[in-house]
Order: structure tokens, then sequence, then C-alpha cells
């Protein structure tokens, strides 16, 4: 596994250092303390790292993933993943700082689609990127990370009963998933050759069923690590919303991770979208930070390639 170089110039000084691997067992060597310092905001990168370090480097793609930590007097200050050659997920950020990332990825040769962080990071790393490379930036979309607070059942809660998704179920469920990410806008393709690669594939689904056995929605829910969970995705077809299906299933997963041992259960959210966000609201999840992904469009001397994969950090959206 390769590890990139440091440039000296561009280590903002000589005790603070971006040091790049693209190896997820080294990474977490030195950064995973940090990660699970926070297991709520640093959600996306517990989830994306652990899938690296279980199921190799090309679990996200053929091009080798980038993992970066920044070090200051021994210690990790943050750190950011770019899955195969797509956009900049870092963690938190000062202005400083993320102008010494954007200096330092240049350096090495990088260009960038997009940027996903929690807004402050975003608008900083945005501004030093347009700085340095004349690149525009525009919002694609603004996420909203919720946390687990009480868990409230709604009132009335919907007849029937959550399960375990089967094996046998499994060409039900990719119409499902191809029908969420249609609906949130993710240009992804969900078919029997292709499952494994996208990142639907590893989390453990529930089906929420009426008394007569007919599944009416569905949730996913990403592997237990740094103590938290995710929910992600949280889907109701269109004619089956408005019957407080979504809020049961969601309460179903959620009460499975609490008796699995999660300390933490977060989801991530549409912040446009008030049907979904209020739902979450009334079982008990709680706003924590605001995130948002802005594109780049680059000069047409310096044009960067078109990647129109989600972030990782996508949206779970639930309607009924």
């Amino acid at each position: 596994m390769r590890s990139d170089l440091q440039h000296p110039q561009h280590a903002q000084h000589s005790q603070h250092q971006w040091h790049l691997t693209d190896d997820a067992g080294d990474f977490l060597a030195h950064a995973g303390d940090f990660l699970r310092s926070d297991p709520v905001l640093h959600t996306t990168p517990l989830s994306v790292t652990e899938k690296l370090r279980t199921q190799g480097p090309g679990a996200y793609g053929p091009k080798a993933p980038v993992l970066g930590r920044l070090e200051s007097d021994g210690e990790v200050r943050a750190t950011f993943h770019r899955l195969s050659g797509g956009g900049l997920s870092p963690t938190a950020l000062t202005p400083e700082q993320a102008d010494g990332l954007a200096a330092h990825l240049l350096s090495l040769g990088h260009t960038l689609p997009h940027v996903t962080a929690e807004e402050s990071t975003a608008n900083a790393f945005a501004e030093a990127w347009q700085r340095r490379t004349g690149a525009t930036y525009a919002p694609r979309v603004r996420l909203r990370l919720n946390r687990l607070g009480t868990l409230t059942p709604p009132d009335p809660f919907p007849e029937g009963r959550g399960r375990l998704v089967g094996e046998p179920e499994h060409e039900h469920l990719m119409q499902w998933c191809r029908e969420f990410a249609a609906d949130v806008g993710e240009d992804v393709t969900i078919d029997a050759d292709t499952w494994a690669g996208t990142r639907f594939a590893e989390k453990h689904y529930t089906y929420w069923e009426t008394p007569d056995g007919t599944p009416v929605s569905m949730a996913g829910v990403n592997p237990l690590v740094g103590g938290q969970v995710r929910i992600d995705p949280v889907y109701t077809p269109a004619h089956l919303r408005g019957r407080g299906y979504a809020g049961a299933v969601t309460v179903e997963v959620s009460r499975a991770a609490l008796a699995a041992g999660a300390k933490e259960v977060v989801l991530y959210t549409n912040a446009a979208n008030p049907t979904s966000n209020a739902l979450y609201q009334r079982v008990g999840y709680v706003p924590v930070a605001e995130v948002v992904v802005y594109d780049f469009s680059y000069p047409a001397d310096g044009a960067a390639p078109a990647d129109g994969a989600a972030p990782e950090a996508a949206g779970t959206e639930a309607a009924g």
C-alpha cells in the first residue's frame, strides 16, 4: 500500500502535517481513536473506513481510496476520505486547516468534483479550493445529521410488525433500493451484478409488513462500528405513504440497534424535506449538524472529471 510523501511547503507548519494512505488498517491504527472520540459526527468516516478495512481497497470502486489524517504535536486533529476518485469528505476543519489541505491535495495533482462536510468546513474548503483553482462551487444538497434521543413510538401506531428481509426477497429489496435512489436523485445502477459494489450492500434490512404479511416500508442499518449505527435508507413506496409505516419501521430498527449494543443511533435527512425531518423528530431524533455537498465547476482549461455518484452521507428519506 502506498503512503504519499509529504510536501513541507504545504504542511502548514513542520508540526502540522497531512499524512495520506490507501491502507485502511494503517489509517485506523493512527486515526481510529480520533474517529471514535465523536461517533455521531464521525459516523460516515467510521462506516467508510470499516468497509475498506473488511473488504479491501476496492470496496468502493476500481480506484484506490485516499485516506488522510492531520497530525499536530503527535495527535490527530482531523481526517478526510476520498473514494475511487470521487469527492472529498473531511471532518471538521478550521479555515487555516482547510486551506492547507487544499494546497496539499493540489500539490499531489488531485482534482475534485465535490466536497461533502459539515457546513462551516464545507464553506471553508470550497472557498480555499476556489482561491487556488479558480473553480466555482454551488450547493447540490443540504443534509441534516440527527441522533436518537428518547425513542418515542408514533401514536397511533400502525398495525403490523417488523421483520428482517430474507435472501429470497433480494430482488424485491433491490427494486425498492432503486426506487429510493431515484427519489433522492442518486445516480447508481442496482442489480445482481452491481449490488456488491453499491453503498446499499453492506446493510441489514428490515421490512414493516401489514398483518397479512405484505411489505409496506423498509429501513436499512449500517454495521455497528465505534459504538454507533446509522439508519439508511428508509423507504415507503409512494402509494403507501401517509400511513405511519416509515415511522414504525424506523422505531423497529432503532430498538434493534440499541438492543444490539449501539450507544448512538444516527441518520441523515434532506434538510429541505420538512416531512421526513418532522417524522424523525416525532420519534425521538434530534438534529446535531448541517452537512452540505458543494459541486465544483472548473474553467475550460482546468476541468475536473465529472462524478455523478452520491456522497456516502446520502440522505435518509422517509414519508409515511
